[in-house]
Order: structure tokens, then sequence, then C-alpha cells
């Protein structure tokens, strides 16, 4: 047994609203998950971005906000947090993860410029897009096998890497690893392959970034995982991981336990001054880039509990906590599991539902109406249309995504989660998909709406 680091101070009422009302309510919003009110939910694993529970400490913090439009008191704590933790030189804050990709690529990718990393999520790619660049998936083919028991699942195949730069070095933006891997099932990068990918940048002269939403994770997989490390601080593991960079984006909200938040932080003056024009522009001045005082104060502070080494291993127990029911109960899910969530496999949940009808987005609709728990699909609808055919990409991983919030639920919750998607799991065979009835025209899975297959 892995004993809670907290207790908790302050509750808020849920309420399992009845079956024939979920019904109802999934079908006026079209079945898209993402319209359902907060009052529709029972359990809500949507997302593990900015619905965690913040500390005393960071609600203590929010009382001293310094709202100064410029050259406030808390930028200096964030900037300090993140010196500390990450060891980069200059922090720009942003609003939240986005804002931080948005501003980077508007500076880095040149249209048809090709950004590889190892699995890009959808947002990331979204902003290489939108700057007419192409976002290339270089993972490792373990990460596409849900039953291999590989330990980093998130790593860059090199051979793939040194493929794409070899064609044309002038072409890459640069180089991103995404920690852990979200798109992949949460599997994290070894700090081997870390030093390998930034061998290979080097030599090509060529910017290395991390996607750090989900940095610490990543580290406390490497200090379990990995040769040499069990014996490390979380917080040298993550030194180590940084010290390959060139910088990283971050939203603040998943690893630093944040409602809302994000920064770039970088080690060259010259690109930090190109970056800070834009900041400017689209975020706000260079000393809240869109959050308030009290925010940043708040993510200061969540940075450095989001390291403690107490507080990661009971977070990514309640993982394998999940996981490890649901696969005894003969649920096919990624494996190993993941540090932020526990993705099912779709196709082989409901293997008679053809990918272009969904699988992985029917048994999240399925679930809240089983229970009111209510999940995300991280499959076809997500990866969208290529960007050349228009046609729909079928991705060779098609998901559902149980994301836990961080210091939210008890394994009470938990245990009812897994109640209901077993439940669904008696009844696939009855269980029909979908198609659209509105399909947006970007991010497709965050507006497009759908309606049930009649056979």
């Amino acid at each position: 047994m892995i004993l809670p680091p907290y207790k908790i101070k302050v509750v808020e009422k849920i309420n399992l609203i009845p079956r024939e009302e979920r019904e109802k309510r999934i079908r006026e919003v079209g079945y898209n998950l993402f319209f359902l009110q907060s009052q529709d939910i029972y359990i809500d694993l949507l997302t593990d971005s900015g619905t965690g529970a913040m500390s005393d400490n960071q609600w203590a913090g929010i009382m001293l906000g310094d709202e100064s439009y410029a050259g406030s008191i808390n930028f200096k704590h964030l900037e300090e947090a993140v010196k500390s933790i990450m060891g980069f030189k200059y922090v720009l804050p942003t609003h939240q993860g986005r804002g931080a990709e948005h501003v980077l690529d508007e500076i880095l990718v040149k249209p048809c410029q090709v950004v590889p990393g190892n699995m890009h999520f959808d947002t990331t790619k979204a902003h290489i897009i939108n700057v007419r660049g192409r976002a290339i998936d270089c993972v490792i083919e373990e990460a596409y096998q849900p039953d291999t028991e590989h330990p980093f699942k998130g790593n860059i195949d090199i051979s793939k890497l040194e493929g794409f730069i070899n064609k044309d070095p002038e072409n890459i933006a640069y180089v991103l690893i995404t920690a852990t891997c979200n798109s992949g099932g949460g599997q994290p990068v070894s700090l081997e392959n870390i030093r390998q990918v930034h061998e290979v940048t080097k030599k090509n002269n060529i910017a290395l970034f991390m996607d750090a939403a989900r940095f610490a994770e990543n580290a406390f997989f490497i200090k379990e995982r990995e040769a040499g490390y069990k014996d490390k601080s979380i917080q040298e593991i993550v030194k180590e991981m940084m010290s390959h960079m060139d910088g990283c984006t971050m939203s603040a909200k998943k690893d630093a336990i944040n409602n809302i938040g994000g920064f770039i932080a970088i080690n060259d003056k010259k690109l930090y001054d190109k970056l800070a024009h834009k900041t400017v522009l689209f975020e706000g001045f260079i000393t809240y880039g869109g959050m308030s005082g009290r925010d940043m104060e708040a993510l200061a502070r969540g940075l450095f509990e989001g390291i403690e080494e107490d507080y990661l291993r009971y977070r990514i127990g309640q993982v394998r906590y999940v996981g490890e029911k649901l696969s005894n109960a003969g649920i096919p899910i990624m494996k190993p599991f993941g540090g932020h969530a526990v993705f099912i496999n779709g196709k082989g949940f409901l293997p008679h539902i053809k990918q272009e009808n969904f699988p992985s987005q029917t048994l999240c609709i399925e679930c809240y109406i089983e229970g009111g728990v209510r999940g995300v699909e991280v499959g076809t609808i997500l990866a969208g249309r290529d960007q050349n055919t228009g046609k729909n990409i079928y991705p060779r991983l098609d998901l559902m995504r149980l994301a836990i919030p961080r210091r939210v639920y008890c394994s009470e919750h938990l245990d009812y989660v897994c109640e209901i998607v077993v439940n669904a799991y008696k009844r696939r065979e009855k269980i029909k998909g979908f198609e659209f009835d509105y399909e947006s025209p970007t991010l497709r899975h965050f507006l497009s709406t759908f309606k049930r297959l009649k056979n």
C-alpha cells in the first residue's frame, strides 16, 4: 500500500444524475463529451490539465498576488523556481502550454519545415501546421504495441530521426521530445535516449526542445526504471534531463498542479529576445504573459510540489491501481501503465466497430451513459486528416484516455470508474459506432458533433 502524502481540507459536492438524463444530455450535445456541463459529470477524467487540487501552500500564495502590469514579484518567484528546478536562464510566461507553443513556432518554424518528435499531441501538431510546418512522429516501434512491456515507449527511434535529418538537414525547424509521451499512452523517455537525441541534434546544429508538461512524472519513471538513477533525487534527474535541451515549453496545468499557466524556458539570449517580441504581441508583457500575479505565484510553488517524490509515487500509484484493476478484468489497455492516465485500447475493446466509426469515441460515450464517467478519445478523431490528401488519418493506436487529476479522487472513486468500464465491456457486442454529424476543420475532437449508426 502506498500512503497518501496529503490530507483533504476542502471538498466539492458531486452528483450522479439518472441514466435517462445522461442519455438525453449526451444526445443533446451531439455526443461530444467536451460540450457536457460539469454538473452533468460524476467522475471527470477528461483531462489532467488544470484539474488538479492545489495545496494550502499554493492557495496561500494566491493571496500574495502582485498584479502589477510589469515587474510583478510573482514573476520573479516563477523565474527563480524554473531556474532552480530546470536550470534554464530565461523564462517567458504564457497563459498556458499552447500559448508557449504558439510563440515558439511563430519564431522557429518556416513554411514547409519539419519538426520531428516522438509523438506529437493534438495542439502541438496544430500549432506547427498553423505556421505551415509539418509534425513528424519518430517514436520507437514498441510504442505502437499496447501489450509490450517496454519501460520507455516514449523514446525516439534514433535511426528514424537521423533518416529525416539526413534527407534535408536545413529543412528541420527543431526536434521536440514530449515527456511523458501523451499520444503514446503517457509513456516516458529514458535519459539515455535523451542523450542520444541531443548528440544527433548537436552534430547537425539543430535545436532540441522538450514539451515539459509532465517532466516530473517522466523523471520519476527514470528513477524507477533506468539503471543508475534509483539513488538520484527527482530534482537531480530533472536537471540532467534539461541539461540536454536548448529549451522547453510547459503547460503548468499538469506537473505544476496549477489551474492555469505555462512558460517557455531557454538558454539562448538572442532567441529569448525574438520570442519576447512575440510574447508581448500574443500573450502579454514578458513579466506576466497572460497570467495574473497570483497564478504565477501558485505556479512557482506548484513546480516544487510537483517534484516531491512521495507525491509522485502516490500519483503514479493511482494510475497503476486503475490499470491493474482493469487489466485483471480483461480490459485491453496500454502497457506499461503511464504517468497521468490509463489508456484503453478502443480497437481491442470494440473490435466490431470500424476505425472510421470511432471505437474509442464510442467507448467514451458509453462510459458516460453507463455511469457518468467522462474520458476522452485519443484516436482517429483527434488524429484529423492528412495535410496533403485530405483523407482521414487512421492512427495505429486508437485509445480512450482516462486522465486522473492530481490530488482529487480517492480509491473509492477509482473503484467506481473501473466498475463502469467493466459494465460497458460486458455489453460491448451490442454497442454501435458513430459518424460525423458536423466535422470541425481544425482540432475536430473539440468541436465536432456525431450521430449514432443505425446498423
